[in-house]
This record gives C-alpha cells, sequence and structure tokens, in this order.
C-alpha cells in the first residue's frame, strides 16, 4: 500500500481518490472544507492547499501527490498561481510525483488536431496561466528538483463533466430547447472522466512518462449535435433541439455573467473543428479510450442520479 494524496474533490479528484481506494492505496483527499466522497477507505482533509508547508506535512511519504484542483473559471488568473507553487514546492520538499491535470487551453486556436508537440500558443489569460504552470513545473522537472508529469483531455464526459457539456445534456435528456453559442455540425473530441484517472494514474506511477505531457485516450471527434443525438437515444429522449447563439449574445451576456465572460476567450473551441489526437499515450501507456456510447451511458446514469439526490459534496478545491 502507498500513499496518494490528491488535491481537490471535483469530478476528476473524486474518481481518482475512489479508482485508487478501490486498488486498495492509501488515499488522502484534501480540499478546503474537507469534501468528497463518504468512503472509509479515503481520508479528507481540509486545508487551504495553497500553504506550502501543509501540504508539504500531508504529502510526505507518498508517492505521488495529484493536482485536481479546478479554482472558480474566472479566478484562474488570481487562484492558479499561489496554489500551483504550492504544489510544485511540495514535490520539490517531498520527492512525490506532481501529476497535473491539464486542459487544452494552452495550444489557443488551432488548424489541426493537437498533439502534444502542438505549440502553446495562446494568448488568452487562462491559456497563459496553464502555460506557466506548465513550464514552470517542467524547469524544476529538468533541473532535477521535482518529477511531473500532465495530463490534458477534451471536454470531458461522466458525472458532472465541465464547459459547456453540463448546460446540454440536462436539457437534451428533459426535451428542452438548447440554444448556446456551438457550432453544432463541427468535428468536437469528447475525453471520459474514467479515461482521465486511467491516464493519470498511469502516468504518475511510471517513470516513463514523467517530464512530459500526455493527452488522454480519446474516441474519434464527433460533433456536439451527434453527441446529443445519441445522449438522448441512449436515455430513450426524444431528438435534441439544438440552436446557435450568435456571439455577440455570449459577448453581452458576459457583461454581468461572469461565466459567459470566461467562455468568450474559449469560444474558438465550439466554433471550429477541435480534434485530440492522442496516439503517444494509447502506443506508449497502453490504454484505449472507453466506448463513446459506454461513456454516453456513464453519463445520462449519473445526470439522473444527481437528479435523485442532493448536489454533489465534490469541489475543485
Amino acid at each position: 500500500m502507498s500513499l496518494h494524496v490528491i488535491v481537490g474533490a471535483g469530478p476528476v479528484g473524486t474518481a481518482t481518490a475512489r479508482h485508487l481506494a478501490d486498488k486498495g492505496e492509501q488515499v488522502r483527499l484534501v480540499t478546503r472544507r474537507g469534501t468528497g466522497p463518504a468512503d472509509p477507505a479515503i481520508e479528507r482533509i481540509a486545508t487551504d492547499a495553497a500553504d506550502t508547508d501543509r501540504l508539504t506535512a500531508l504529502t510526505g511519504g507518498a508517492v505521488a501527490l495529484y493536482n485536481c484542483a479546478n479554482p472558480a473559471y474566472h479566478r484562474w488568473a488570481t487562484d492558479w498561481p499561489p496554489l500551483a507553487a504550492a504544489l510544485l514546492g511540495t514535490a520539490e520538499r517531498t520527492g512525490a510525483v506532481l501529476a497535473t491535470v491539464g486542459c487544452l487551453y494552452g495550444y489557443g486556436p488551432v488548424d489541426a488536431p493537437m498533439t502534444e508537440d502542438t505549440p502553446l500558443a495562446a494568448t488568452g489569460t487562462k491559456g497563459r496561466v496553464r502555460n506557466r504552470m506548465w513550464t514552470e513545473a517542467l524547469a524544476a522537472h529538468h533541473a532535477g528538483r521535482a518529477r511531473i508529469t500532465e495530463v490534458r483531455g477534451s471536454d470531458f464526459l461522466g458525472a458532472e463533466g465541465n464547459s459547456l457539456l453540463p448546460l446540454v445534456l440536462p436539457k437534451v435528456l428533459a426535451g428542452q430547447r438548447v440554444f448556446l453559442p456551438v457550432n453544432w455540425d463541427a468535428p468536437h473530441s469528447w475525453t471520459y472522466i474514467g479515461d482521465v484517472v486511467r491516464t493519470l494514474v498511469a502516468t504518475a506511477t511510471d517513470e516513463r512518462a514523467w517530464g512530459r505531457a500526455w493527452h488522454v485516450p480519446s474516441t474519434p471527434a464527433v460533433s456536439a449535435r451527434e453527441l446529443a443525438g445519441r445522449a438522448a437515444q441512449v436515455a430513450d429522449a426524444p431528438p435534441p433541439r439544438l440552436a446557435r447563439m450568435p456571439y455577440p449574445l455570449l459577448w453581452l451576456g458576459g457583461l454581468t455573467d461572469p461565466f459567459a465572460r470566461e467562455l468568450r476567450e474559449t469560444a474558438h473551441q465550439f466554433a471550429r473543428p477541435f480534434v485530440l489526437d492522442s496516439t503517444r499515450a494509447t502506443e506508449t501507456l497502453g490504454i484505449t479510450p472507453t466506448p463513446l456510447d459506454e461513456a454516453l451511458a456513464a453519463t445520462v446514469r449519473a445526470l439522473a442520479a444527481s437528479r435523485r439526490t442532493p448536489a454533489a459534496t465534490g469541489a475543485g478545491r
């Protein structure tokens, strides 16, 4: 049994904690409020992970430190730097491998499928924040001060999901019209949370993966329209009613809604083809993506369960 420390009890942090606990590992889950799954095999700790000394004390002896945190979308520029510094500092002090759940924002607008070698050319705030986190961690790795890795996926399928999907699938399954700033017919990659977890743990515990970023194995890209239609079929719901919101309306919405304002920066991801190439992780680590219909079925079950139970207790931090 080895100690694994996870920061953040959002969808990926919670799923990672459960995955490791099911494997018989010692799991310590760190959040500000001590939230997370009520499982006797998971130790939940309430603390501010941006406190390097406290996080170091909690991580001593751990084989890996998992960054599954996710500050509020509109506070990335403020909240990520101190948290990322604490996580990296803790990895340097303890020797635990720092395995970070990243995203694709750092690439910026692209005209071809994204690989791990695609230039980090983001000009927006959120993309620059994530790129700075990665380059600082990579510099520490190359200097021999830390062992690090990062996994990057596209929009998540699974419990709670991320990005625009929580605004789409519940309405589709309820037979309601969906009106969002989305090109419903552009090819788009989707990443299942279960595959994020498998890739995250594999890269944290396989020294071949250290010092590199990895794309989470994801199924071939399909449009948001096809995804919604297949989800409706899985749930035996009516065919989706999808309409595209003009970008000026999104821009206006951002004047009063912080979430809508932040979506301006990433609107390109749903306006044109947004395709992830995950060949490297499949060939090197032997991880294959969960079939799309299987991932959709799990997502539909999670959405149905969330309607029957109180709001989830987990949070990104």
